[in-house]
């Protein structure tokens, strides 16, 4: 648990933002999920199922992770930038991809990024205290 009071203000406000963009992304994963284990055929059955189970398992980590920053737990902000990272590593492996969806990716991660590294929520979760 966290010693640190919900954040409030523009802090609260761009980790909503973040958290929002975050839970898109991990039902995203959740839907790719389901989707993959339903689309099974027989020579492709265990790794359909394992790569099914990460996608799950890291979606639903992405939306707890989401949901616990917005209750002011610095932890939970590492993992969310990583993910944003990660977003972005994709965005730009879609770029041959013509259309929308690559910059769509790209510029979501953006602004998670943004919203988790702002100064206000750094100092809302007390990431800036000395140690």
């Amino acid at each position: 648990m966290s010693a640190h009071a919900r954040p409030a203000g523009t802090a609260r406000n761009l980790l909503l933002l973040a958290a929002a963009i975050v839970v898109v992304e991990a039902v995203t994963c959740i839907v790719l999920a389901v989707l993959g284990v339903t689309d099974l055929d027989g020579d492709s059955i265990g790794t359909g199922i394992g790569v099914s189970a990460i996608l799950a398992i890291y979606g639903g980590f992405q939306a707890w992770a989401a949901w616990r920053v917005t209750l002011g737990e610095l932890w939970a902000r590492s993992p969310l930038v990583v993910t944003q990272i990660i977003q972005l590593i994709i965005a730009f492996n879609l770029a041959d991809i013509p259309g929308w969806i690559p910059v769509l990716v790209g510029a979501a991660a953006l602004v998670a990024l943004a919203c988790l590294l702002a100064p206000p929520v750094t100092r809302a979760l007390g990431g800036d205290q000395p140690v």
